[in-house]
């Protein structure tokens, strides 16, 4: 099952955000809510640098770890997608 969740990141919290998804053993990927043709591996810091932080991000993975759903939902998680 694929999940979907609109988060706000800001600078502080990127490199969290890499560890967490990097600590997942399944596949994380982020993009602008906005520009969802370009979607960067959300376990790459320089990728995840790469967006715009000002606005929605869009996090999209296809498994469950309790560590990454409970950093999602310190950042501000705003919505389903």
């Amino acid at each position: 099952m694929e999940y979907n969740k609109l988060i706000h990141l800001n600078l502080n919290q990127v490199s969290d955000f890499v560890r967490a998804a990097s600590n997942c053993n399944f596949d994380v990927d982020i993009a602008n809510k906005e520009r969802r043709n370009y979607i960067v591996d959300a376990k790459s810091i320089l990728g995840v640098l790469g967006l715009d932080l000002r606005g929605p991000l869009l996090v999209s993975y296809n498994g469950h770890d309790q560590r990454f759903e409970n950093f999602l939902n310190r950042c501000r998680c705003i919505t389903a997608a």
